[in-house]
């Protein structure tokens, strides 16, 4: 764990990947469209096997899906492959796309910057009902897997884990990992920030889509990453594995791990002829990895403590809907029909909605680094543009009390939309919501793989915000930032947090410019790339 510990890793990467006015002005980057990536891996030698396209529809109001921290399943509780599947699509499946005169953009069921789609989901199961125990990728280009081991491997992903108690009972387990070029093409650097905001989508409508099916489920970081990136049959450097994703439970423990695993030699499609690498990218995954089975179990004891800050001024106390109350639409339904708001009306949204969002987006999900709402890692500050019953300023949420504080009365649009790199959709939301967190003591406690956690936990409640605003017939999109100025906003001069992402929530309006028709899709509808 030596490496992890040397934090000037991430504090250098950080400070290296800000960007003010000047350098976005200076930058001189340009796209370089004919060498844009392929959005999808594909391994040409490997069958595929595809998985059911009659999915289950739980009905399972999406704000409950969404607000479910835990879900106990029974002792045994083996997915079928179709509940799989569910889970997959409703994360990463395609759902959409936009047809223009020759070509066609497909668009998958969680937001992704830049529509690059750098996120890669694999399963790692014993038998279930419809499939055989393997390690498989899922692709979906085809909406199917592509079996690349045979046999049940879980343990080794157990052991890989330090013996993480959800891993090593779960029948299946998702292993989600990031193509940096997908990213870096078009975000450079900073790309290894957008990889965690992507999987944390993902994950967000993962966690949603298996609660509503009553699947235990945890979010896992602590793993070594050698280990994994082999099973996988990835490098670890052009490919990088995020996180773990076990799901369901089962009483027998999987067999110990093979003890000498061979390596993956299958071929795949180049994504693009030529790519360019990003030194500080290699830099801060290297310094960040777990050596170890014994290391990961020392980094998983460390604990974050929260600290609830206290505030003289009076608070206001989020009023949610009743639960009772929610909107009777499904989770499955909220998810087809999200996506990143391309413009807002600056019209306001009520306090109850905007509260319900708030309180579901904080109310934790379950993870390996984390226990209880202390241990969040981002603050949530919020510029309040045009909400019914509310004063417009700006605001700091009080999780503990569950209560707005404003830090200052005023009309902050155009601050607003400058914050986010000069984007007018940061201003003409109802609230745009800006995440900090304690960059310095994260990194004390968990190294520099706390960096990994904080933008990833970021990326998670991000998630949860687009899919609560959509099941209340919102919008939200996710923006990027200039980071110090967002600091200087709202912090004291001498304040020690740093700027980690923004989503802006508002009443979405028609685009100004529709170049391409919209088409639904559904599990298995012909793709070409």
């Amino acid at each position: 764990m030596a490496m992890n510990q040397e934090t000037q890793a991430a504090r250098r990467y950080h400070q290296a990947t800000k960007h003010s006015p000047m350098s976005v002005r200076q930058s001189g980057h340009s796209l370089d469209w004919a060498n844009k990536p392929n959005p999808f891996k594909i391994y040409p030698d490997l069958d595929v096997i595809p998985l059911p396209q009659n999915l289950p529809e739980t009905g399972v109001p999406a704000l409950e899906a969404i607000g479910k921290t835990e879900v106990r399943g029974s002792e045994e509780a083996v997915p079928e492959l179709a509940q799989v599947a569910h889970v997959l699509y409703y994360s990463a499946g395609i759902t959409k796309k936009m047809v223009f005169p020759g070509e066609s953009i497909y668009f998958r069921a969680a937001a992704c910057a830049g529509a690059l789609y750098p996120i890669e989901i694999y399963l790692v199961c014993e038998d279930i009902p419809g499939l055989e125990a393997g390690v498989y990728h899922f692709s979906p280009v085809d909406f199917g897997l592509r079996r690349l081991r045979r046999g049940d491997y879980r343990g080794a992903l157990a052991g890989a884990s330090g013996d993480e108690s959800q891993v090593e009972r779960a029948p299946v387990v998702l292993v989600f990992t990031a193509i940096t070029w997908r990213s870096s093409w078009k975000y450079r650097a900073r790309s290894y920030r957008y990889h965690f905001w992507d999987a944390g989508m993902i994950l967000a409508n993962c966690l949603a889509a298996s609660a509503a099916q009553a699947l235990p489920r945890k979010v896992v970081m602590g793993f070594v990453d050698k280990t994994v990136d082999h099973l996988l049959g990835i490098d670890g450097f052009y490919e990088k594995s995020l996180a773990l994703l076990p799901l369901g439970w089962t009483s027998e423990l999987p067999a110990p791990a093979p003890g000498d695993i061979p390596e993956l030699h299958l071929a795949v499609e180049l994504l693009s002829r030529e790519q360019v690498d990003y030194h500080p990218i290699d830099e801060i995954h290297q310094a960040s990895m777990l050596e170890d089975s014994e290391s990961v179990k020392r980094w998983r004891a460390s604990r974050f403590a929260g600290k609830s800050k206290n505030h003289e001024e009076e608070l206001y106390p989020l009023k949610p809907m009743e639960a009772s109350n929610y909107p009777d639409k499904a989770i499955e339904a909220a998810i087809l029909e999200r996506g990143s708001s391309r413009h807002f009306r600056e019209e306001a949204t009520s306090f109850e909605e905007l509260s319900t969002m708030l309180e579901l987006a904080i109310a934790g999900f379950p993870a390996d680094w984390r226990d209880t709402w202390d241990d969040s890692m981002n603050d949530l500050y919020i510029n309040i543009h045009a909400v019914d019953n509310l004063a417009a300023g700006a605001y700091y949420l009080h999780r503990r009390d569950k209560s707005l504080v404003i830090l200052g009365e005023g009309d902050f649009r155009h601050h607003s939309a400058h914050l986010c790199l000069g984007q007018p959709l940061g201003g003409t939301s109802s609230a745009t919501v800006f995440y900090l967190a304690d960059l310095e003591a994260i990194l004390d406690t968990y190294g520099n793989r706390g960096y990994r956690l904080a933008q990833m936990e970021a990326g998670i409640i991000g998630g949860k915000l687009y899919l609560a605003a959509y099941a209340l017939g919102r919008g939200a999109t996710g923006l990027t930032f200039f980071d110090d100025d967002v600091v200087d906003f709202f912090l004291a001069e001498n304040a020690r947090e740093e700027a980690i992402f923004v989503t802006a929530l508002g009443e979405p309006a028609g685009p100004l410019q529709q170049r391409g028709k919209l088409v639904r899709m559904s599990p298995g509808d012909a793709v070409k790339y």
